[in-house]
């Protein structure tokens, strides 16, 4: 889809639910009341655009690091003939969030979190024998420093000034009680598009719709939750081009450079990551634009503000997987139940 196939309720609709969606008993009002029109209006529009996966999913985003998680970003490298299987077999684990064929020798890039009683590498070792990995990357985060994806539909740009910085200190494991793990499991499910959607939410917890929502802003507080709002897909929102622009970076301007970087409104996510012989990348920054020559000019506007040259931008060709991580369904999903890639 293009950007220009929206009207402009579609476009209002769609930055509000992504910016800080109503915690309220009745959210499609509030945003109809907002906007100009009526609850059934956005109620409708919102099925269009789910229908047609514009919305992926509404509903709580948490923290995986506060939560104890351990996560990666990692790169496969596939022969042709097999990536598509093994991108399938990936994409069975509920802690692989983004998975994407991309340019280069590794054409498989995807996110993958694991509960705290797991070894993450041996996880990772395990999906490489599985799916007949020919060679594979870890690249752990080292320091981060913005996650903030957010898209102004009215404007049409990439518009992620208010970011969340994850709290870098040890993670407080006594924080995340049973009660916090039932919320968590009861909360990161997609939102029914009814009038009053908390309802049965509250219900399934045994508890008054008001006390969810205090709940939510207590965990916000405590780092637990990031927000509630919608992902969009990049793709079908108008967004067509999404880079992974990496970076070398001297040493001893790490810091410095990447709070730069962050402060570009079309940078999404910002990290550090480690170097190898083959890869002195250090400096992670996505964007996404509506031409891969938007993206170039937000690569070049980066090198200007940064003095930094070297640079490659990683452009994702197909799109396998993204939603949210589901934390706490273990029980779900044994990885020595998978078959391997014949």
């Amino acid at each position: 889809m293009t950007f220009d196939e929206f009207d402009s309720i579609d476009r209002e609709i769609m930055n509000r639910v992504q910016a800080a969606f109503p915690l309220v008993a009745e959210p499609f009002r509030d945003i109809a009341d907002q906007i100009g029109t009526t609850e059934q209006d956005v109620i409708d529009r919102l099925a269009v655009l789910r229908s047609k996966n514009v919305v992926r999913q509404i509903g709580a985003i948490f923290d995986t690091r506060t939560l104890g998680y351990q996560s990666m970003l990692v790169a496969m490298r596939f022969p042709e003939g097999r990536l598509d299987n093994a991108a399938r077999l990936l994409n069975q684990h509920p802690g692989i969030s983004h998975n994407y064929e991309r340019d280069g020798f590794f054409n498989l890039w995807f996110t993958i979190a694991v509960p705290p009683d797991r070894s993450l590498k041996d996880e990772v070792d395990q999906l490489g024998v599985l799916t007949g990995a020919e060679s594979t990357r870890l690249l752990p985060t080292i320091r981060f420093f913005k996650i903030g994806v957010n898209f102004d539909m009215v404007n049409g740009k990439s518009a992620a000034k208010e970011a969340f910085v994850p709290d870098q200190t040890k993670a407080d494991a006594s924080a995340v009680t049973q009660e916090v793990i039932d919320y968590i499991r009861v909360m990161q499910d997609d939102l029914e598009l009814i009038s009053r959607p908390f309802d049965s939410m509250a219900k399934q917890l045994g508890m008054p719709v008001e006390q969810l929502f205090e709940m939510a802003d207590e965990l916000v507080k405590k780092k637990i939750m990031r927000r509630y709002s919608a992902v969009l897909h990049h793709r079908r929102a108008g967004f067509s081009s999404n880079a992974m622009i990496v970076w070398k970076v001297p040493e001893g301007r790490e810091q410095e450079v990447g709070d730069i970087m962050a402060q570009h409104p079309a940078v999404t996510h910002c990290y550090q990551r480690p170097t190898y012989d083959d890869w002195p990348y250090s400096h992670f920054t996505m964007v996404h634009g509506v031409s891969e020559a938007e993206c170039e000019q937000f690569g070049r506007e980066i090198a200007s503000a940064t003095g930094l040259d070297e640079r490659k931008l990683v452009y994702s060709r197909r799109e396998y997987k993204k939603t949210r991580v589901r934390y706490f369904v273990e029980d779900e999903f044994v990885i020595g139940e998978l078959q391997p890639i014949g």
